[in-house]
């Protein structure tokens, strides 16, 4: 069952094609990460979603009610969506408790009640409830704006990167809890951001955005592993491109021969992400071995840069433990964990 299915979006603003014919299906309780870099049109689908904006062409269907055909619907404040914003946009004037308030109806019976249990929900001390925005932290900030959106009882909370004015650690804290407010209160979330890490570890599937086009969508780990193509492989991390010649599930490279998903038959460019490659333990000859240029430690995990034997290839970088690291100038042994992915094959490869 769908609970959110947009068909065929397409939204212009002037010279500029904002949203292209994205199709994108979101299932009941699960959570939908949108990324893509600036301007590839995912602020303007969450708010087409929210209702905020109308699209030129296509159909928003919610739970088989239509919100949108073309410039025709439903207004934002008819649809039951939730939205929590970058900045929590809380009135400064309220407290607490009225802000988490504002979106019940008038004259609620058991308001005490629901604030109590909303910021119990979000993981906030009941003492609070008094404060004024601008006593709290930016992380108690946002989760007093997912209280106010969850106030209103949405299926379908939006979340426009509402993690992005935190510092790292707490953007780590607070995306974790978001999660787990929203899965136990079996919410079904949409998430748009920019930061890759986020959306991998936070959502269900993850759709890319690429100039106003869906260009892929899927779980966090096939598009990780399995990117469409070599932009969508770099947006969402490092990666190891590599020309190669593949047959019968192998393919011939700069690293020797890899396993690589699917049969493939030619030349092809396949990827690696930098911890599939591993150096091995001992020193390799010269002949045989590749030659260490760079060590750049970062505590639990270095990054180790090795010049393949084809001088025509950048070096490559490596992900691996702090402990035990070579030194430039080494010459190493590598080996690869897993398959290759394999892009379309190539006329040409530089």
């Amino acid at each position: 069952m769908t609970l959110l299915k947009l068909e065929n979006i397409g939204k212009r603003y002037g010279d500029v094609q904002a949203l292209d014919g994205v199709s994108l299906s979101v299932e009941p309780a699960s959570r939908t990460a949108v990324v893509g870099p600036s301007g590839s049109g995912k602020s303007t689908l969450l708010r087409i979603v929210a209702g905020f904006e109308f699209p030129d062409t296509g159909r928003v269907l919610f739970d088989g009610r239509l919100l949108a055909d073309g410039p025709a619907g439903i207004p934002a404040h008819k649809r039951g969506i939730g939205i929590v914003f970058q900045d929590g946009a809380l009135f400064p004037h309220l407290s607490v408790a009225d802000n988490i308030a504002f979106g019940f109806e008038r004259g609620a019976a058991d308001r005490a009640r629901r604030i109590a249990d909303l910021l119990d929900m979000v993981e906030l001390e009941a003492a609070m409830a008094t404060r004024r925005p601008h006593q709290l932290s930016g992380g108690q900030q946002q989760r007093v704006a997912l209280a106010r959106a969850l106030g209103r009882k949405p299926r379908l909370m939006l979340l426009d990167e509402p993690f992005s004015a935190l510092d790292t650690g707490l953007r780590e804290t607070m995306r974790k809890a978001v999660a787990r407010v929203l899965e136990n209160a079996g919410i079904t979330a949409i998430l748009v951001t920019h930061d890759q890490t986020e959306a991998l570890s936070f959502a269900d599937q993850v759709a890319v955005l690429r100039g106003g086009r869906l260009i892929q969508a899927g779980a966090p780990q096939t598009l990780y592993r399995q990117p469409r193509d070599r932009e969508t492989a770099l947006f969402l991390g490092d990666a190891v491109l590599l020309p190669a010649v593949a047959e019968s599930g192998f393919a011939d490279c700069a690293l020797g021969r890899v396993p690589v998903d699917g049969d493939h038959a030619g030349k092809v460019e396949i990827m690696l992400r930098p911890e599939q490659i591993h150096i091995a333990a001992g020193n390799a000859p010269p002949r045989e071995g590749m030659r260490v240029v760079d060590v750049q430690f970062g505590g639990a995990v270095a990054t180790v840069a090795v010049r393949l034997p084809d001088a025509s290839l950048p070096p490559i970088l490596i992900r691996t433990s702090g402990f035990g690291l070579p030194a430039p100038g080494d010459t190493v042994r590598l080996t690869v964990a897993g398959e290759a992915h394999v892009f379309s094959p190539v006329n040409s490869l530089s």
